[in-house]
């Protein structure tokens, strides 16, 4: 089986960088790729991807070492299981509440006995081996995202689900739970402190984390402070900001449309 190369980072203490895909199209996804990002997760949540789009991003994904991630847009079991089945080798899945939503999460990604996880990785096979499914438990990357009050407060509970590898952070729907504006790189105050928390009590169970972050500088320090996978940028991100770096070299004035 091809081994899942975040794994084997993280086992050796190393952390990686993560880009975003929010565009329905195989070939942003292979150009994405081919630039040496450590993986890259496809946003089925609140990106325009479908079923199909996604598998051809999966595709294009798996002409290189990237490590392809899927965020799935909910714990629908039906959703989870397709994106696996496709070749996801990450799952990230919102809005992970309490532990009955982290113990949802684990049957629908894991095969038995750990979960529910139905057979039929078709694709799944074509990229990672025959023997998929004997190894598919060890390999495949499962993060629940904190970005609730409630999703803070039961954490301890959420960590202790077997079968869940660690969290991703999501500062923006954190800041909106808290009663502040949504953003991603938050400055000292009462989210960075929450969020280091967060941070802290994952390593001290040996577990990982995730976060989104809006710079490469936010992202760099975040890595600093303890997070093992950093999202650094996305494809619609980096349009807009190549963008404007060249309509601003020619002296023209760039519109307002601020992507993530």
């Amino acid at each position: 089986m091809r081994f899942n190369r975040l794994m084997q980072r993280f086992n050796k203490g190393e952390g990686v960088v993560n880009g975003w895909l929010s565009m329905p199209c195989g070939f942003a996804a292979e150009i994405m790729a081919h630039q040496g990002w450590d993986s890259l997760t496809i946003d089925m949540q609140h990106g325009l991807i479908g079923y199909p789009e996604l598998v051809s991003m999966l595709t294009a994904i798996s002409t290189t070492p990237t490590v392809p991630l899927v965020r799935v847009p909910s714990l629908e079991p039906g959703l989870i299981m397709k994106a696996l089945d496709a070749g996801a080798y990450g799952l990230i899945a919102p809005l992970i509440n309490d532990a009955d939503d982290a113990r949802a999460l684990v049957e629908s990604s894991r095969y038995p006995p750990m979960g529910k996880r139905s057979y039929g990785p078709h694709r799944a096979m074509l990229y990672a081996g025959a023997d998929y499914a004997t190894y598919a438990n060890d390999e495949v990357l499962v993060l629940g995202m904190i970005e609730t009050r409630e999703g803070v407060a039961n954490l301890d509970e959420i960590l202790e689900v077997d079968g869940l590898d660690g969290i991703y952070i999501g500062p923006a729907d954190l800041a909106l739970s808290h009663g502040e504006k949504p953003g991603f790189d938050h400055g000292e105050g009462q989210l960075d402190t929450i969020i280091q928390t967060l941070i802290a009590r994952c390593r001290q169970k040996g577990k990982v984390v995730g976060i989104h972050n809006g710079t490469p500088e936010h992202a760099s320090s975040m890595l600093a402070r303890g997070c093992n996978l950093v999202t650094a940028g996305s494809d619609a991100s980096l349009l807009v900001n190549g963008s404007r770096g060249i309509l601003k070299a020619m002296g023209l004035q760039t519109q307002n449309g601020d992507v993530y």
